[in-house]
């Protein structure tokens, strides 16, 4: 199976692209994050036509979280059990969808932003992190053997070498230590975040502002990942991260991050 993950900024700009990228590919399992569109505006058609299922979870012009799959989309959940409300009226955030794909529990996540560290998102951030890492937690100890893939864009860059100057992140989101605490969380709850074990290089990114020619300076971010479970990790046989994508007129800012696994 080949499973990728994509932040797609906007399905109805990209639909035609993300096709295209699937059938390029050979891609199985598609997570898309930031579709920026509600349920009833997803192009289902597009991507049915192409032999493709579909479940989104997305309530306005903003966030929005997918799964498109050949190999069967089952047992639906739109966000998780403890995922946090946010909002001067607190509300839940299209940002967490699951489903399983043929046998795995693939489980697209668009992790807040954070604004700033004096900001309500950030708080906000750090909980929804550790949050979806006690139910990660409790998916292992509920059964060993799962096979679960948390996949997305996690907006945290890891090591300074996931940026392409700390100078510039220092006293802003995305590299606080906080931050990356909350991401190596996963880690000790007995993931394996397998982008980094079988694309070590440095500087090597998914995402580029489209602002100030940052992509042909390749002055990018590593912020989108996967975290594997035990069983799902020892399927695991290679990584690869689309930088092509990131070309040519309608790009996405961020780019695929595709895994392949053995039957």
């Amino acid at each position: 199976m080949r499973l990728a993950t994509w932040n797609i900024n906007s399905i109805r700009a990209r639909a035609e692209r993300a096709v295209a990228f699937l059938e390029r590919s050979g891609t199985d399992v598609l997570a898309l994050q930031e579709t920026k569109c509600k349920d009833a505006q997803f192009p289902h058609e597009v991507f049915e036509a192409a032999g493709y299922e579909v479940a989104h979870f997305g309530l306005s012009q903003w966030n929005g979280v997918a799964i498109v799959s050949r190999v069967g989309i089952e047992d639906v959940e739109t966000g998780f059990a403890t995922q946090p409300h946010f909002g001067a009226e607190p509300h839940l955030e299209a940002r967490a969808i699951g489903a399983t794909c043929g046998g795995v529990r693939v489980w697209s996540l668009y992790v807040p932003h954070g604004r700033g560290l004096d900001d309500p998102h950030y708080p906000y951030k750090l909980e929804w992190l550790g949050n979806l890492r006690d139910q990660a937690a409790g998916w292992l100890a509920a059964d060993p053997a799962a096979q679960v893939a948390l996949v997305g864009d996690w907006n945290v860059a890891p090591l300074d070498t996931d940026v392409w100057d700390p100078a510039v992140f220092a006293g802003h989101t995305h590299t606080s230590p906080p931050e990356r605490a909350a991401f190596a969380a996963f880690a000790e709850a007995g993931y394996t975040e397998v982008t980094r074990e079988f694309f070590p290089e440095e500087h090597k990114y998914t995402y580029w502002d489209y602002q100030q020619l940052r992509f042909p300076k390749n002055q990018g971010m590593r912020i989108d990942f996967a975290y594997l479970s035990p069983a799902l990790r020892a399927r695991a046989t290679g990584v690869e991260i689309d930088r092509d994508e990131r070309k040519g007129k309608g790009a996405s800012d961020h780019v695929p991050v595709i895994v392949d696994f053995a039957d």
